[in-house]
């Protein structure tokens, strides 16, 4: 199957998710506040946020498992343990996460998300180019 189609269909689930999500439970799927809900005893079975951040993390095993050519990661898991809290912090300065801005806040036309997804893309982008042309790693 083709690249590009790969990621059509998987956008098009997403944004299926999102809109049954908000349809269905009336709240945004923004993944840093569900993982807040599934984090807090007090709400982890009463929220069906369990479901959606299981999904999560279910799918991606079972597609790997079947995933040709095998994915590969490049990086250390000290280099993926630090990005993923950098990712953290800036997902609470933010107020929210890629999916809650990105896709759930700019699909309503959010001011608040439009800059932060901007912001995200912007470092993003200095990354990109740090790491491959500054840094000259990968």
């Amino acid at each position: 199957m083709h690249d590009y189609l790969l990621a059509l269909i998987g956008g098009g689930l997403l944004g299926l998710a999102v809109v049954g999500y908000l349809y269905v439970h009336g709240r945004i799927a923004g993944i840093s506040g569900l993982l807040a809900q599934v984090l807090n005893p007090q709400t982890l079975f009463k929220t069906p946020a369990l479901w959606f951040v299981l999904g999560i993390f279910v799918v991606p095993f079972f597609y790997g498992i079947w995933a040709t050519p095998e994915i590969e990661l490049n990086a250390s898991p000290l280099m993926m343990i630090v990005a993923g809290l950098l990712v953290g912090f800036g997902t609470r300065l933010g107020s929210g996460c890629t999916s809650g801005h990105g896709i759930c806040g700019m699909s309503r036309l959010s001011k608040r998300s439009m800059a932060a997804t901007g912001t995200f893309m912007l470092a993003g982008f200095i990354t990109v180019y740090v790491i491959r042309h500054i840094t000259g790693a990968f």
